[in-house]
């Protein structure tokens, strides 16, 4: 669970940044500038899948903690990785739910 936890904020931040990747890709696509935000490319996707594959890892994440929460077992991951992806999972949802793509 410790390890799944690691995961899962890595996969959170790489949606914060697939996030800001997209917004400077609309910024450059406005001024007619259609090279990516990244001149890797390979890199700069596989931020976006990983940020964008991180609301399912953040789902499998949350029913776990919550299940052991109610049994009042012990959370064996750190308490504040526990708080940001808690934090996250209603960002992303506003995001899917809400953002135009």
């Amino acid at each position: 669970m410790r390890f799944f936890s690691r995961i899962v904020f890595i996969c959170n931040c790489c949606f914060i940044i697939s996030v800001i990747l997209r917004f400077v890709e609309l910024q450059q696509r406005a001024k007619n500038n259609y090279d990516g935000a990244i001149p890797f490319q390979p890199l700069e996707s596989t931020l976006v899948i990983l940020g964008y594959g991180a609301i399912y890892i953040n789902v499998v994440f949350l029913l776990i903690s919550i299940y052991r929460f109610l049994l009042k077992r012990n959370i064996p991951s750190p308490r504040w990785i526990t708080i940001f992806n808690l934090c996250m999972f209603p960002l992303q949802l506003y995001y899917f739910i809400f953002s135009n793509f």
